[in-house]
């Protein structure tokens, strides 16, 4: 899979276009088992298999469990395998068991009909795609993190491969609405052959690379971040921001139906967020020629808000002012979510940078990074559910007050949480802090 002569390494700000896109290409089909894996599953299994949401939701906790715990592990194991040579070798790996993983996962009639036999079958296949897409990932971004040692560079490649995954995420929403479950595997199947290929044979490799050093017991490895206030500051404030849009995302579907009473264009109105997303990742580029990454990323969060506070107040029901007003809300407020996905992953790399960890412990940083992430969207529903409950709303209601709670538990609460890791970020700037 590897070529004979790999790309020669060069800094991220002149790499060529088509290098780096050999690199972000990657980082589609990675992105694409996404959304079938953790919102698309539950309706699939209950659909084609009979088993009790109650029992999906079991096994979808357990293994999201697992799979957050081992981030950091899997860390440290990554960065052992990078000092012995190679970026390359734990993506091929962490492949294997996330398309055999995926496969199998959508595939449930291979198990049989008993519910026993389909509930184990749900969690091996699940916890085994989970696995290699962990693995995969945090060697992946480790190994971008390498390729710039400027603010310029670190955006650009972010940027790069955040805006390959928003449209990995469009096809993996689209492709089984349009031709089912099947094709989406053979769809993705095809795209991770390719994207390998192109990592293999054409995406830039590490600007240096430090000589390999001992790096003590990889199981506690991943404390070594965690020392620094750089890593905690910028730790902190990327939870903050990252559970307001776990809050919304948890609480969508609920909004759309029943305060807005648009449940059709559910569909485009994820479409047109991330297609925004997707869309914004040059502007947020280039502003990191000349702007601090701090001030972009800041920029981004007020606009995020800005954007999306006037959700509270659309109209209630099938309203063409609610319709219009929300596709609205959802442009803006995708464009500003670029900015949460490209500034993030290229400030760690510049906290990674200034702590002299570059080329030795990608790796832990971001399998760190990885696990509070993935606590910030379990934690969203433990947060989100229960407020909503205790202000009224259950499900299908469609009294005034519950629809109130409904629009301040999904436009105001994570506003709010925006704001104040907003607020985080200017004293964590100002103060100079990472």
């Amino acid at each position: 899979m590897a070529s004979a002569s790999p790309p020669a390494p060069m800094p991220a700000a002149t790499l060529p276009r088509g290098s780096l896109a050999a690199y972000a290409a990657f980082g589609l089909p990675v992105t694409m088992t996404a959304l079938p894996m953790n919102i698309l599953l539950p309706d699939f299994y209950a659909g084609s298999t009979g088993l009790a949401l109650s029992t999906i939701g079991l096994v979808l906790l357990a293994t999201r469990l697992l799979d957050a715990v081992i981030d950091p592990l899997l860390g440290s194991w990554v960065d052992l395998q990078r000092l012995r040579g190679s970026s390359l070798r734990p993506i091929l790996l962490g492949s294997l068991p996330l398309a055999a993983g995926f496969a199998l996962l959508f595939n449930p009639r291979l198990a049989g009909g008993d519910a026993t036999v389909t509930t184990v079958w749900l969690f091996a296949t699940l916890a085994c795609a989970y696995l290699g897409y962990s693995l995969a990932t945090v060697a992946y971004q480790a190994w971008g993190a390498e390729l710039a040692h400027d603010d310029a560079g670190r955006a650009r490649v972010a940027g790069s491969r955040e805006g390959a995954g928003l449209i990995g995420v469009l096809i993996g929403g689209t492709v089984p609405t349009v031709a089912g479950m099947p094709a989406l595997v053979a769809v993705f199947i095809v795209l991770l052959a390719l994207g390998l290929w192109l990592l293999a044979s054409l995406a830039p490799r590490p600007l240096r690379r430090a000589a390999p050093q001992a790096q003590g017991n990889p199981f506690t490895a991943f404390v070594v971040p965690l020392r620094t206030g750089r890593f905690r500051w910028l730790l902190a404030i990327f939870a903050l921001n990252a559970i307001a849009p776990s809050i919304t995302a948890t609480v969508f579907q609920f909004f759309v139906a029943d305060r807005l009473g648009l449940p059709g264009y559910t569909g485009l109105f994820l479409a047109l967020y991330f297609i925004a997303g997707a869309a914004s990742m040059p502007l947020w580029i280039r502003l990191a020629r000349t702007v601090s990454l701090h001030a972009i990323w800041l920029a981004g969060m007020i606009m995020a808000v800005a954007a999306f506070v006037w959700a509270y107040g659309l109209d209630t029901g099938h309203s063409r002012a609610a319709l219009y007003g929300f596709i609205a809300i959802c442009l803006l407020s995708g464009f500003a979510f670029g900015a949460d996905l490209a500034l993030p992953p290229a400030l760690l790399a510049r906290v990674i940078d200034a702590n002299g960890d570059s080329g030795r412990r990608e790796g832990v940083y971001f399998g760190l990074w990885n696990f509070v992430n993935k606590l910030c969207l379990a934690a969203a529903g433990g947060i989100a559910l229960p407020l909503l409950e205790a202000l009224g709303y259950s499900r299908g209601a469609q009294d005034p007050q519950a629809l109130a709670a409904l629009a301040f538990t999904y436009a105001i609460v994570p506003c709010a949480l925006k704001l104040v890791a907003a607020g985080a970020l200017w004293f964590a700037w100002s103060q100079q802090k990472f």
